[in-house]
């Protein structure tokens, strides 16, 4: 018996270039031509990196956008297009950056991301990977043997307006949580959250420490090098939803929740009672004002903008409040270039710049960016006239605010202006919305 030949094998023809192959309709000059324009996976020093994350009706997944510039290099027009995706295992609800130490060489650093989900863990996925197929890590969450048993399961058909309504209908409620415990619920992680991650923050200064805060009424501390909690703090009455350090004082942890106060809490004391205001209505959005260690800006579902001074103590009077939006001011943002300028989102589909100078808001302008009702906005970080936006229609846009004359004409145009493109280079360009 004789073996059949697979693929012409005994009568292959070899040649040492493609322009010696008559079946190579793509020549070896042609080749190089196309070496001189990098494909989209390619980046420049001069591109911005923004994240997203978006639920469609039968998917989650997190995007990374390239955004360029029409002023640099040889780029016509601005751009902007999704670079990857990675998808995710449930409802995306916050996205924080991370670039901490690896645990092997402290003088390496990942390019990572923290995402929340309506999960109780808080996966870590690494940026520098384009087809992941899983996080690096997930901090809390179920047990390996619930999820190898197949008692988790991913429901990704759940749209984003039911997703949320999920979380805001069991507020002020622990039933449910009584059910799941008595109803045989996939076993957790020690330590992990038992609910919903509704926020994420980084600590830029202790690197390998991220905040989260969740569903189940605590906030806790974690470890990103050794997958454990430090701290577990439980002074909210109801859902934690903003969680954010203080960028000068890096043991001072800001948080807001469903129970319509927002806290500050030291965590190298984190028994000592939290210092707490009232904010009227349930805390969307809190942060702290770069370069004041003592004021705190807050947005709620009334959309009233709130700015407090911790120097005058536990509820104390707030030094302005606005009502910057018709519906929920879901997000802020401040401006790294120039720390009066705030940018402000809401559920309106509006986004709106305003000028905080000595604690008297203005209005200098707002756009509606056609993403439709806009649930988070961020300022580039290092190029801080950019912010980006994204919205209920799963679109996200980049709003230059120098186009706008009462930006590049007023008070702060000459600063934002410093912050060329050209001196940007070289620096770690990102921003999250």
């Amino acid at each position: 018996a004789t073996a059949p030949r697979i693929s012409g094998a005994g009568r292959g023809s070899h040649y040492v270039t493609n322009d010696e192959d008559p079946y190579m309709t793509i020549k070896d000059s042609e080749d190089e031509e196309a070496e001189d324009y990098p494909d989209d996976y390619s980046l420049r020093s001069s591109d911005l990196l923004m994240l997203a994350a978006r639920a469609d009706e039968d998917v989650s997944h997190l995007e990374v956008y390239v955004y360029e510039e029409s002023m640099i290099g040889e780029v016509p027009e601005s751009n902007l297009y999704c670079h990857h995706d990675i998808l995710l295992p449930a409802f995306p609800l916050c996205l924080s950056p991370i670039g901490c130490p690896s645990s092997e060489d402290s003088q390496s650093q990942h390019n990572l991301v923290a995402v929340g989900t309506m999960y109780p863990g808080i996966e870590i996925w690494d940026l520098d990977l384009i087809d992941s197929i899983e996080p690096l890590t997930t901090l809390g969450g179920y047990s390996r043997d619930a999820i190898s048993h197949g008692q988790v399961s991913c429901d990704l058909t759940t749209n984003k307006s039911s997703s949320c309504q999920q979380v805001k209908s069991t507020r002020g409620s622990s039933a449910g949580r009584r059910k799941d415990s008595e109803s045989g619920a996939p076993k957790l992680q020690t330590s992990s959250h038992s609910d919903a991650i509704l926020g994420l923050s980084w600590n830029y200064q202790f690197r390998n420490l991220l905040a989260s805060a969740s569903a189940d009424y605590t906030v806790k501390v974690w470890d990103i090098t050794t997958n454990s909690v430090k701290y577990t703090m439980k002074h909210h009455r109801d859902k934690v939803q903003a969680v954010d350090w203080n960028p000068i004082e890096p043991t001072v942890l800001l948080t807001g929740g469903f129970d319509s106060c927002i806290a500050i809490v030291d965590i190298r004391a984190p028994e000592n009672a939290a210092l707490k205001w009232d904010v009227g209505a349930d805390v969307e959005c809190a942060v702290w004002q770069l370069g004041k260690s003592t004021k705190i800006i807050v947005s709620n579902e009334k959309g009233l903008v709130t700015c407090l001074d911790t120097r005058k103590g536990e509820g104390s009077l707030p030094l302005f409040s606005l009502a910057a939006h018709e519906s929920a001011t879901t997000s802020l943002s401040i401006s790294p270039g120039t720390p009066t300028l705030v940018a402000s989102c809401s559920t309106d589909k509006t986004v709106k710049l305003w000028d905080i100078t000595n604690d008297e808001p203005s209005l200098v302008a707002q756009k509606d960016p056609d993403v439709g009702a806009i649930f988070s906005v961020g300022f580039s970080t290092s190029v801080p006239y950019l912010i980006g936006c994204a919205g209920s229609k799963g679109e996200v846009a980049v709003w230059d605010i120098l186009t706008e004359k009462a930006v590049s004409q007023g008070p702060h145009g000459a600063t934002l202006q410093k912050y060329n493109r050209a001196a940007a280079l070289g620096i770690i360009k990102e921003f999250v919305i």
